[in-house]
């Protein structure tokens, strides 16, 4: 990280800390179509993401561009309305920003939610899928550069990233709730084209259960900088090729959202509960 990217960062803290009266418990990143889906909820504060310097501001439909900050399920929580992409054009420092400032903030666990398509046959569109781990494709890593010793080490360990004890967590209030949930490891790809067939078979051989193009570099950023993580996936479609007959649409993609949002909240605010 440069040294203007990280006087950015500092900045963005001072910004968002002086608008809060405690430090959130639990920061929350909503990914494609799911910032209508989970709703604001009421009291709390918004602040745009344009009011926060040096932060990226989303471009693509179904991201908000805002954060939301106050009281849910008994726990100070912080909604991410929408993330900045690689694709977008943005700097792997900005896709970075938000969760690099939640812990420069002291907040210390994250959820991150986002869409994807399922290359699992055993998947279908719709799924709530945990995430175990991931598989970098996108051709770039946000540690990369000088290390700042304020955020975490230089060789970060990266076997747990996922952290275990929440995923058990969420999928023992998933089954309370009588939600099916399954588990698969995500792979990032850089986009914003969708994969050919011939890539998500490679994909599939290499391990992956399901594709997108968000949320690996926050997990690295955050497992970083010692944060506890929970990765929650909506599968959207079926990948390229599994469905030989189908057509990719970013529309498809918010629709399935819009559809198995309500269950995915359901999800989290009793997740948020037992946290």
């Amino acid at each position: 990280m440069n040294e203007g990217h990280w006087m950015k960062l500092k900045k963005a803290v001072e910004t968002v800390r002086a608008r809060l009266e405690t430090t959130p418990d639990v920061a929350m990143t909503l990914g494609s179509g799911l910032s209508d889906a989970f709703g604001k909820p009421a009291g709390g504060i918004t602040i745009p993401c344009s009011e926060i310097p040096g932060f990226p501001v989303p471009t693509i439909a179904g991201h908000s561009g805002e954060f939301w900050i106050g009281p849910l399920c008994g726990k100070t929580v912080l909604v991410q309305r929408g993330r900045a992409h690689y694709y977008e054009g943005n700097s792997i420092e900005e896709v970075a920003f938000a969760t690099r400032m939640y812990a420069l903030l002291g907040i210390q666990t994250l959820i991150v939610t986002n869409a994807s398509g399922a290359i699992n046959p055993n998947f279908q569109a719709g799924d709530l899928v945990l995430l175990t781990d991931h598989i970098n494709m996108l051709g770039v890593n946000p540690l990369r550069g000088a290390n700042i010793e304020e955020l975490g080490p230089r060789f970060p360990d990266m076997s747990a990233a996922y952290t275990p004890a929440l995923r058990a967590m969420a999928r023992s209030v998933a089954t309370e709730l009588d939600i099916d949930v399954k588990e698969g490891v995500y792979l990032a790809a850089l986009g914003p084209s969708y994969e050919t067939p011939a890539e998500i078979r490679a994909f599939h051989t290499m391990g992956a259960d399901l594709v997108g193009m968000s949320t690996v570099p926050e997990v690295i950023v955050a497992a970083h900088a010692g944060m506890k993580v929970l990765g929650l996936s909506i599968a959207t479609n079926l990948a390229a090729g599994v469905d030989p007959t189908a057509t990719l649409t970013h529309e498809e993609v918010i629709e399935t959202t819009r559809r198995k949002g309500d269950e995915m909240r359901r999800l989290l605010m009793a997740l948020l509960e037992r946290l």
